[in-house]
């Protein structure tokens, strides 16, 4: 196997990278679709962009299939609601990938494949069976927006999230036994970390194997799947950390400036939404109110 400067998650080794990913994913677009593609006959084609998001880490899956469907996948443990715009962004760097750059300057219309976006979500925050986000929920209305304007954005992305945890029973893992047995070593491996004991990767794997959890691929793949799920956790929990630290900072500095808990959150959540659209800190700091710290360090955040 060749060296990699980043690492990918379980998830997309499965799904996207191994030797059994093509049967894989079309079982997954399968069971998304209540289709029945044949893998050996359906052409899949790999269109994700080789960028490094956050400590050399991947979780996202972008598929080409047949040359007409882009199916773009993220894999999250907390739900992200900035998702339509970041999948924006990716979906117009892989139609540059998959689109030649002459044909769209020609007089006839360039055919582009449809696309598709999905969420999987199995964090431990307790979240609806399936969840549709919005680009639209984004955007800033003017104060007299008639209602033709809301139903007819001139720009518009839908992202399905889908809860795959076990406790929720989402049909899909009926659908798509590998999901559901992915799903399944999931749960093995937060309960072996909750357990405290000192190899809970190991153990979750060797427990996997035993129990008929994705044993062939562990088999094969131990020790690789035991560092990808290193880089899992150790990226969870910085998330998690950051956000935790961030959060507090932010609210003591907001008590300080004299803003309430609750116009600090709003403040927050306003100034996220204007840093994605592009304003300057301290044109987003006499909007909300945040002092410019306060704001830099929300910047390196998101």
């Amino acid at each position: 196997m060749k060296n990699r400067n980043y690492k990918d998650s379980v998830f997309v080794d499965l799904f996207a990278k191994d030797i059994t990913a093509k049967e894989n994913f079309v079982s997954l677009y399968n069971a998304l679709h209540e289709t029945n593609l044949d893998y050996k006959t359906t052409e899949v084609k790999p269109v994700m962009i080789e960028q490094v998001l956050y400590m050399k880490y991947y979780n996202d899956i972008a598929m080409l299939i047949d040359n007409k469907i882009v199916v773009l996948i993220e894999h999250q443990s907390t739900i992200n609601e900035n998702m339509p715009f970041r999948i924006l962004e990716y979906i117009a760097r892989i139609y540059e990938k998959v689109v030649k750059t002459k044909n769209k300057f020609g007089k006839k219309l360039v055919k582009i494949p449809l696309p598709e976006f999905y969420v999987f979500y199995n964090g431990k925050e307790d979240f609806p069976l399936e969840k549709t986000l919005k680009l639209s929920d984004a955007f800033m209305l003017p104060e007299k927006a008639f209602s033709a304007d809301l139903a007819n954005f001139p720009l518009e992305i839908t992202v399905k999230v889908v809860n795959i945890n076990v406790d929720k029973g989402n049909p899909i893992l009926k659908r798509c036994k590998i999901l559901d047995q992915y799903s399944e070593f999931i749960e093995l491996v937060r309960k072996s970390i909750d357990s405290g004991t000192d190899d809970p990767f190991t153990t979750a794997i060797s427990k996997a194997i035993k129990e008929g959890f994705l044993s062939d691929y562990l088999a094969r793949k131990s020790t690789e799947v035991e560092n990808m799920l290193m880089t899992e956790y150790d990226y969870d929990t910085d998330i998690a950390v950051q956000r935790e630290e961030a959060y507090e900072d932010g609210l003591s500095k907001g008590l300080q400036q004299g803003i309430k808990q609750g116009a600090y959150e709003k403040a927050v959540e306003t100034a996220k939404n204007l840093f994605h659209l592009g304003l300057s800190i301290e044109q987003i700091s006499t909007v909300t109110g945040l002092s410019l710290e306060t704001l830099q360090q929300l910047e390196k955040d998101l």
